[in-house]
């Protein structure tokens, strides 16, 4: 890895731990409650280095507000198959992992807070409407049973994901939690399983 990589992946963290950071307080207490000095005290980032991205609190919060993500279109058009369910996961954790931050999500869908609805629609909408499309393009094609609720499923997959980043932050498990996910959820959207074990 060069030099110039090592400082870009470097910046790029960085700015996740701040990002995380800032939404983590905004749903814990408030947003008033973001200041350079409180991002840095919870991040472990270095003041000097917030104030060589943003000016002051209200240029955090602005930029914050107005975060684009690149959309991940190569996911639109996926046959229903068992590895497009895997690599739709695996796209869908990559695009959290190098965005807002895994915990991030998860802090937004936890959160009633108005200010994040901006955040959310960019973050995590497009996210779980190639994945309900996906859903529905299975049923259609008869590979997915009918009865399945893409929201809820969706959500059951971002806690599974928070939860393998929590105890595990090695490359190696991020692999192969896309793997284990998929063996876990096929059976359940592909067979007819009995009321009890529904996933609704």
């Amino acid at each position: 890895m060069t030099g110039a990589s090592t400082r870009e992946r470097t910046r790029e963290e960085t700015d996740r731990k701040i990002t995380q950071t800032m939404l983590e307080i905004a749903a814990s207490r408030g947003v008033g409650a973001i200041t350079i000095e409180e991002v840095a005290r919870r991040s472990g980032v270095a003041k000097t280095t917030i104030y060589r991205r943003y000016r002051n609190s209200e240029d955090m919060l602005h930029k914050i507000g107005t975060l684009e993500m690149a959309g991940s279109q190569e996911l639109s058009n996926l046959e229903p198959s068992k590895d497009s369910l895997r690599l739709l996961l695996e796209r869908i954790r990559e695009r959290f992992a190098t965005g807002i931050g895994i915990r991030a999500v998860s802090v937004l869908l936890s959160s009633s807070n108005d200010y994040f609805s901006g955040i959310i629609d960019q973050a995590i909408v497009p996210e779980l409407q190639h994945f309900s499309d996906f859903i529905a393009r299975g049923q259609k094609a008869g590979v997915f049973r009918h009865g399945i609720h893409p929201k809820f499923l969706f959500e059951t997959i971002i806690g599974s994901m928070v939860a393998a980043q929590a105890l595990s932050d090695t490359d190696n498990d991020a692999a192969t939690w896309s793997e284990r996910m998929t063996a876990l959820l096929w059976p359940a959207i592909t067979d007819r399983p009995s009321s009890s074990a529904q996933i609704s």
